[in-house]
């Protein structure tokens, strides 16, 4: 079985909780493969000391890396600790990332509270996060009730 890849982005007034959520699950992201964007990845390496493969910062391409990942299907999940209340001037990336998100059906998480099911998720039922979505089963399940 192939290890899950994460991928872990924030903007700076959300960096530190991102670390915070890293450290508070650093023994199950051991078994997890990290991305990050460039900033956030060196942050996550420093405070935690899990690995994480870096890529540009997002304003210099790292969001379309990650979103070129995720596009290929080489990302299980992403968190993107966003801060709403800042415009960026990179938002057409950030806009880009989350609709290849939708697109692929990876889950994504922009907030602490989801965040936190994106990992429940990924620890508990990491076969969700393939081909096989829990939704899809879901779905299959009911129609054949009503078939």
């Amino acid at each position: 079985m192939t290890r899950p890849v994460l991928a872990l982005i924030a903007h700076d007034a959300k960096k530190e909780d991102l670390v915070l959520l890293v450290k508070a699950h650093k023994q199950e992201l051991s078994g997890v493969d990290l991305v990050a964007t460039r900033s956030t990845g060196q942050m996550i390496q420093a405070r935690t000391e899990l690995p994480v493969t870096l890529m540009q910062s997002g304003p210099l391409g790292g969001d379309q890396q990650i979103g070129a990942l995720a596009a290929a299907g080489d990302v299980s999940a992403v968190i993107f600790l966003r801060d709403p209340l800042m415009s960026h001037p990179h938002e057409p990336d950030v806009s880009a990332l989350l609709r290849v998100c939708d697109v692929h059906n990876i889950p994504l998480a922009t907030n602490l509270a989801s965040a936190e099911a994106v990992l429940h998720l990924l620890f508990k039922d990491p076969d969700a996060m393939g081909e096989h979505h829990v939704l899809a089963q879901f779905l299959s399940d009911k129609a054949a009730v009503h078939a």
